[in-house]
């Protein structure tokens, strides 16, 4: 890319923020907090990604990359923000601990689906070996009042312990939903955004679109990628479980992923009610 590129991505960027603007004004986020926060992800990413033959850019670099002031700079590089790092470790913690419970062939029944288990006293195929599993950083009955408290699991009335069908449907808190917000749509957008600069493009990122439809062929459509898009991450998740535990001693073993899918549907519009009078012709040259 290079300065003759600007005004279209500008125009790409209009159309990204206009969803996130939407969140942040539903959320109470005014455009005179965000500029901070604009600010400090610029610097974070210069640092991080623009680096020659590895070695961290200096603060002057920094600053001739993003046009923030250097003093800003390393402000911006000595902060950090453990409270959401914390959030972080809390919420995949929870999701890993399901999805294993889910995809382990040890904890399934014969049909496949997850098996009740009890609280704790049956080494190995109890809940809290489960979580110690996966993390011994975090209680397991800290894991299992909070998803007791989302309904992503149920005790039945022999004390044991049932993964709920909202399960499948992910958190339903709001801290939780945030964290899983900030990742997929960034992993989204961070593929897409690659796919752009490098060529040829190394992610897959595809998508199939229609317009004049009727809603009850949309409702038809939709119900059918659900249900395909469950069997594929029900599938993928099984296989994943079953690689990282081949590989849990492998020192190369340093790679990760995320797969996603979605849905969005919406009434056509004629146009764009807050565009400006020339937005069309510009678009249609």
């Amino acid at each position: 890319m290079n300065d003759s590129d600007t005004p279209a991505i500008m125009r790409v960027l209009r159309g990204l923020l206009r969803p996130l603007v939407r969140l942040m004004i539903a959320r109470g986020v005014t455009a005179p907090t965000l500029y901070p926060l604009l600010k400090s992800v610029y610097v974070e990413v210069a640092f991080r990604d623009f680096r020659i033959d590895e070695a961290p850019p200096t603060d002057s670099r920094v600053s001739l990359l993003t046009g923030v002031h250097r003093r800003d700079v390393r402000a911006i590089l000595s902060d950090t923000d453990d409270n959401w790092q914390s959030a972080r470790t809390r919420t995949v913690t929870f999701a890993t601990v399901l999805g294993q419970w889910i995809a382990r062939p040890e904890y399934q029944n014969a049909d496949g689906t997850p098996r009740l288990l009890p609280r704790s006293g049956a080494p190995g195929l109890d809940f809290e070996s489960l979580v110690q599993d996966v993390s011994r950083d975090i209680r397991p009955r800290t894991v299992l009042d909070e998803l007791l408290r989302q309904g992503l699991v149920e005790e039945t009335d022999k004390n044991l312990l049932r993964v709920t069908a909202n399960a499948i449907s992910g958190p339903v808190s709001d801290e939780d939903k945030v964290v899983f917000f900030a990742a997929n749509v960034g992993d989204h957008l961070a593929a897409a955004a690659e796919n752009l600069i490098t060529e040829p493009a190394p992610f897959l990122e595809r998508a199939v679109f229609y317009n004049r439809l009727t809603s009850e062929a949309v409702d038809e459509i939709e119900a059918l990628a659900r249900q395909k898009a469950q069997v594929l991450l029900e599938d993928l998740n099984t296989t994943s479980s079953r690689h990282q535990r081949e590989s849990a001693e492998d020192e190369t073993a340093q790679e990760r992923y995320r797969f996603g899918v979605y849905f969005y549907r919406e009434r056509a519009q004629e146009a764009d009610p807050v565009a400006p009078p020339d937005a069309t012709e510009d678009q249609d040259r």
